[in-house]
């Protein structure tokens, strides 16, 4: 089992910047893959970013490839999105998923663990 709490949501213009941070609670975090992702008001949820289990790869939408950041600490069992140049149609409920645990790079468990989101808002 994964708790999942993200904060560092709010309010920003257009060309500004955010940090989310997603902190979670259990066992093994380092053996999950993380992901965010979010929803727009009468839109489907949508992926943003991921990174692997092991903190190598990382995967963009590519919509916020270039301006995005994911970064994992798994000695703080956290997974961070360093938003730059956000854009109006940024704004959304980003929610942070955790997906494993990975046994090893080609084998893991099917569970999916997601927080309850935290707002994001950018103004023009």
């Amino acid at each position: 089992q994964v708790q999942l709490t993200e904060s560092g949501g709010g309010l920003v213009q257009a060309g500004g910047s955010l940090t989310l941070s997603c902190a979670a609670s259990g066992r093994a975090f380092s053996s999950y893959a993380m992901s965010w992702f979010r929803q727009a008001p009468g839109e489907e949820r949508e992926f943003v970013a991921g990174i692997n289990w092991k903190g190598g790869t990382t995967f963009y939408s590519d919509s916020v490839k270039g301006r995005f950041t994911i970064s994992r600490d798994d000695a703080k069992n956290t997974v961070t999105l360093v938003m730059n140049t956000l854009k109006p149609e940024d704004t959304a409920v980003y929610y942070c998923k955790a997906e494993g645990p990975y046994l090893s790079d080609y084998l893991k468990e099917d569970y999916e663990y997601w927080g309850q989101g935290t707002q994001v808002t950018v103004s023009t």
